[in-house]
Parts: structure tokens; C-alpha cells; sequence
């Protein structure tokens, strides 16, 4: 009797054809999930398809285009860490389109005003607004027309009395940390690597609570959320005590016990006690309704209706606006902030000089876990931390995210700028989802005269240098040449998937074997002169 176990065995095993060109994709640093566009070029009428990279800046999504952006970051912390000028930031001179919307934004303001005098309805002319002022940010101009929309709620500035005081010094307009000459003549020009962590919230072993119960679940949630303020408030009160404009290259990653921390590379030297001070007396208090006392249920939640907001089903009464919580807590003089976030005792400054190994070693790290989510990592198959994880979650689940989370119904406050279907514990903040464990703010943090250079001319950087390797130059192009569209899904005229990916992998193999014969040609011309220069001698 013949065994056909066998064959299909071995048939299954094999690998998918699919796979294998994915993991070729990978090998070549070629994306794999290209976003095909439409690129119509307006000189020639020609259209054609371009596969744009995705640009995902984590492995899970696409390893070749998160490796890139992790070079590309570490290039920027390079380049700004130790940097010995001042640099310069001049803003381009606007060009006509800018132009032209700033005096199409004035008349329809002037329009609307008209408008709002005679007592007529601007519902239009504000749409209108709001559109060409969303318009202006795209064309490049940083900011409001008109500056803040609404007024800033003014908050006392005394200083808490359980936090300590901060030193203060003169300011200096510069960037720069200070130099040290030693003996021999030579110029140090030091600078920090610091690494903040929040507070203990019950005792840890192996990244899990000992004691889950008795764990402060809600605090560390709290904490978490409001993570990337603290971070702010650090760097403004180093600034303050530093004496200079203290300019930083920092990134947020995870702990074993889930909770983030911060590593910043700061250009500059400071005593290790001052750091320290700083980081003791950094907190950011939040000025927000309370958060601590249930009024609505899951199976008894506030309704809406249009034109009313939500309203209390039972009582019939409307939930007090985003605006009219505020106002209450600014009408009472014994009101207490929500929730007050600080740094832990554990706070690490390590001098660096530039050009060293130990800098080598400080970028790798500040980029180890780019490519991570910060939910990435967890060790599933240990019970302890998929407890300690799904607490967190939970305790996350009904914390309000921003002003605008769906979870200040269950509260008794309406959020702001709130609409129907809001459920609380569905908030759709990145605060709320697994990945970013209640951390909803920015994964890289960089001052905006750390390198001189935008993400984009960082970029740019790296592609005339690959450009120069094959022996070609980099042209300036017409902005206005091409257009283009994306194209829907589904479109015929779209090659599948994995022919896009080949023909990518032939091109990138077709750039490495020209770049290697370019570098070939280069070390035999230097060979050859070395051998002149030997023979001469």
C-alpha cells in the first residue's frame, strides 16, 4: 500500500512563493505595501503609475520603510548632538499662492463680518474659513491667522508646595554648551544623556506586580496618559535653569512593567545635581472636571438629541458642556487638579563627548525601540504579564484620554465638541489602544534647532548621496511638472501586488550592482595611485 502521506507532507511544508518575495522585498530594503499613484506629467501628457513607499515607521507594519526611518533618526541625532555653531533658521520668503490665500482669507473675514453685523447667518463663510485655514497650513505657513481661536483659561503660576524650587539663571541667547580646554590644548565640548522614569506604583519582579491588588492600577493609567506633558514641562524649567536654549533629541519607550520613560539627548553639559533638582521639581498639573466619581452606568447612559447635547434620560437634564465643567472649576477657589504627574526618584545623566563609541552606543539606544509599538514585546506566553497587561487596559479603558474622549459621559460631563454615538470605553484615542498603552503623544521628540535641517532635508540629504554614488546629479524639478492621484482600489490598470514588488527588487538590484562597479573603479583608481606613490619613492 503506497503511502501518500508523504508527498503531502512535504508539499506543506514548503514555503509560499508569496512569502519567499516578501522576504526577498524585505532583503533588498524594498517596501511591502507600496501605495500605487497616478503621476501625470503636465510637459510631456504622459501618465504612468509610481509606487509610493508607505512610509510606516514600525516593523509590523513594513521592516524596510521602519528601518529607514530609524536611519534616518539616527541621522538626525547625529548630526545635532554635538553641533559646534549656531543654528540659523530663516524662513523662505512666501511665494504667490501663500500670498494669494492670505488675501483671500482676508476678504471672506471681511465678508463674514459684514455679514455678522446685518444680522445674517455666516454658517457658510465660516465653513469657507475653516477650510482655507486648513488650506494655509498645507501650503506651507505655520499657525493661525488670527493666533489662538479661543482664549487661554488663566491658571495661578504659584508653584506647589510639596514640589521644591528652581534654581534660576540668566539666559543666554545661545544653543550651544558650554567648552572645556585641557592641558594639552585640546577643546571638549561635552553633552547629557538623561533617562526619566515615573514613579514606583506597588513593588515589581520580573516587570509583573507582586502583588497585582494591591498595585496602583488607576495612578499609573493617569500617569501614562499625560506622560508627553510632563516631558514638556521638564524641558521648559531645564531651559529656565540651564540658562540657554537647551536644545534635545528625545524618544519614549516602554518599561518591562509597561509604563514609559524617557531618553533624551540634550546638547550641553549641566551638573548631575541640577538635572536631578530639575527633574524633582518638574510636575504638570491637570485642570480637568473630575474623573473620579461614577454617574453613568453602561446600561444606563446619557442620550443625545440634536440641537440639545446629551441629557440625563431619567432627569431630563442637559450635561454641562466641555466649556461649563471648566468654568465651574474656575469659579471655585478650593478646586483641586484632576490628577498631578510627576517623575520617580530614578533619573540617570550620563556625560557624552562627541565622536566617542559611548555617543555610538547612546544613538543606538535613543533608536533601539523605534520600530516597536510600545505595546510590542510583551511576553504573551507568561500568564503574570498577560494579567498585568489586560489591569493596565482596563484601567485605561474608562480614563478620559483628551477633552474631547467619550468617556466623560460617564462622568456627567459632555465632552467637547460632542456628537452623537459617544459610548464610553469606545473612545477611538490612540491613548486607548493596546499598541500605545495610554501613551498618546509622539514617539520622537526633537527642539526645532536641534540639527539645523528638517525630517525632509534630512531625507533629502540621504537621497543626493545615494544619487552622487551612482553618478548622477540631483536637478531641482518644476513643483508644478506632475500631478498626482491616488488611485481606487480595485483599478485594472494596476499590476498586482507582487509583480510591483518584483520589478521594485530587479530595479534596487540593477542600483546595488551599478553602485558596487562604481565603488570597484574608485578603490582600484586608489590602488593604483598608492602604487605610484610607492614606485616614486
Amino acid at each position: 500500500m503506497t503511502d501518500r502521506s508523504t508527498p503531502r507532507a512535504l508539499r506543506m511544508a514548503q514555503p509560499l512563493a508569496r512569502d519567499v518575495m516578501e522576504e526577498v522585498a524585505k532583503q533588498h530594503g524594498v517596501c511591502i505595501r507600496p501605495i500605487p499613484l497616478k503621476r501625470l506629467d503636465t510637459y510631456t501628457g504622459q501618465t504612468e503609475i509610481i509606487d509610493v513607499p508607505c512610509g510606516a515607521t514600525l516593523d509590523s507594519k513594513c521592516p524596510p520603510c521602519a528601518k529607514r526611518n530609524r536611519q534616518l533618526r539616527m541621522a538626525q541625532c547625529r548630526e545635532g548632538w554635538h553641533l559646534d555653531h549656531e543654528p540659523i533658521i530663516t524662513p523662505h520668503e512666501p511665494n504667490d499662492e501663500q500670498r494669494w490665500l492670505i488675501e483671500f482669507r482676508a476678504d471672506m473675514q471681511a465678508q463674514r463680518d459684514q455679514a455678522e453685523q446685518l444680522g445674517q447667518d455666516t454658517t457658510d463663510l465660516d465653513a469657507i474659513i475653516t477650510g482655507l485655514d486648513a488650506e494655509i497650513n498645507t501650503a506651507g505657513m505655520r499657525g493661525n491667522v488670527l493666533g489662538r481661536a479661543t482664549p487661554k483659561r488663566n491658571r495661578s503660576t504659584r508653584r506647589r508646595q510639596d514640589a521644591p524650587d528652581l534654581p534660576k539663571r540668566k539666559m543666554v541667547n545661545t544653543t550651544l554648551g558650554r567648552t572645556f580646554t585641557s592641558s594639552d590644548g585640546k577643546v571638549y565640548r561635552p553633552s547629557l544623556f538623561v533617562t526619566l522614569t515615573l514613579p514606583s506604583y506597588g513593588k515589581i519582579k520580573d516587570g509583573v506586580p507582586v502583588d497585582p491588588d494591591a498595585y496602583d492600577y488607576a495612578r499609573a493609567a493617569r500617569d501614562a496618559l499625560h506622560f508627553s506633558k510632563l516631558a514638556d514641562r521638564f524641558v521648559q524649567n531645564l531651559r529656565r535653569v540651564a540658562g540657554y536654549d537647551v536644545q534635545y533629541f528625545a524618544t519614549v519607550e516602554p518599561q518591562k512593567r509597561l509604563a514609559p520613560h524617557l531618553h533624551m539627548a540634550i546638547r550641553g553639559t549641566l551638573p548631575r545635581a541640577d538635572v536631578k533638582q530639575i527633574a524633582a521639581a518638574t510636575y504638570h498639573q491637570v485642570w480637568w472636571p473630575s474623573a473620579d466619581q461614577v454617574v453613568f452606568e453602561a446600561d444606563h447612559l446619557p442620550v443625545w438629541e440634536n440641537g440639545v447635547g446629551y441629557f440625563n434620560p431619567d432627569t431630563g437634564e442637559v450635561l454641562p458642556t466641555w466649556d461649563e465643567a471648566l468654568d465651574q472649576l474656575d469659579a471655585d477657589p478650593a478646586a483641586e487638579p484632576l490628577h498631578v504627574v510627576r517623575f520617580g526618584v530614578q533619573v540617570d545623566v550620563q556625560g557624552v563627548l562627541g565622536g566617542t563609541p559611548d555617543a555610538d552606543q547612546c544613538m543606538r539606544y535613543l533608536s533601539k525601540y523605534l520600530t516597536k509599538s510600545l505595546g510590542e514585546g510583551l511576553d504573551a506566553d507568561d500568564p503574570a504579564q498577560r494579567e498585568h497587561t489586560a489591569r493596565l487596559l482596563e484601567a485605561l479603558r474608562f480614563e478620559p484620554c483628551s477633552p474631547t474622549c467619550a468617556n466623560w459621559l460617564r462622568y456627567g460631563v459632555q465632552p467637547k465638541d460632542a456628537k452623537p454615538g459617544l459610548v464610553p470605553g469606545r473612545c477611538r484615542g490612540k491613548a486607548h489602544k493596546p499598541d500605545h498603552l495610554g501613551h498618546a503623544g509622539r514617539r520622537v521628540l526633537v527642539s526645532r534647532k536641534w540639527s539645523n535641517k528638517t525630517l525632509a532635508e534630512h531625507k533629502q540629504d540621504r537621497r543626493t548621496w545615494v544619487l552622487e554614488a551612482l553618478g548622477q546629479t540631483d536637478q531641482p524639478a518644476d513643483p508644478h511638472r506632475y500631478v498626482w492621484k491616488p488611485i481606487p482600489a480595485g483599478d485594472a490598470n494596476v499590476p498586482p501586488l507582487a509583480v510591483r514588488l518584483l520589478r521594485t527588487v530587479a530595479e534596487r538590484q540593477r542600483w546595488r550592482a551599478h553602485m558596487a562597479q562604481l565603488q570597484a573603479q574608485a578603490d582600484g583608481q586608489d590602488l593604483s595611485a598608492t602604487e605610484h606613490t610607492g614606485r616614486a619613492a
